[in-house]
């Protein structure tokens, strides 16, 4: 007997406000029929094309450290270079740079959402391929 991944969970103060800033991020649309509006407590995201969904959820708890769990995010396009900038110019923060740190070309990024929660950016499938 196995398990599989219903969906990922994200922990927040606001369900829509961090719903919203994440849509455009992942690509990500509402779930038909979830009331992912102002106000509810709960929001489903939706990835088009594989069906993965992303439930964030308001709990009383502030953010305390770092995360144990997080997503490591591949630019669909591009570099990664350019999808940091581009996340950096939407509102996500810099953690930490570890861009080379296993040689040039190499590494990852770690971004944190507006609420905190932590991210990495790594190379994209075609940067992968060039090394």
């Amino acid at each position: 007997m196995t398990s599989y991944v219903s969906h990922t969970t994200i922990d927040c103060a606001n369900a829509f406000e961090l719903s919203e800033w994440w849509k455009p991020v992942l690509g990500y649309t509402d779930l038909p029929d979830d009331p992912n509006e102002p106000g509810h407590e709960e929001c489903m995201i939706v990835d088009p094309d594989s069906g993965h969904q992303v439930l964030f959820i308001e709990v009383p708890e502030r953010k305390a450290g770092k995360n144990r769990i997080h997503l490591d995010l591949r630019p669909r396009t591009g570099t990664r270079d350019e999808e940091v900038d581009r996340l950096l110019q939407y509102g996500a923060t810099q953690v930490a740079d570890h861009r080379g740190i296993r040689g040039p070309g190499s590494g990852w990024v770690v971004l944190a959402d507006p609420e905190g929660n932590e991210f990495c950016i790594l190379r994209s499938d075609a940067e992968v391929a060039e090394s």
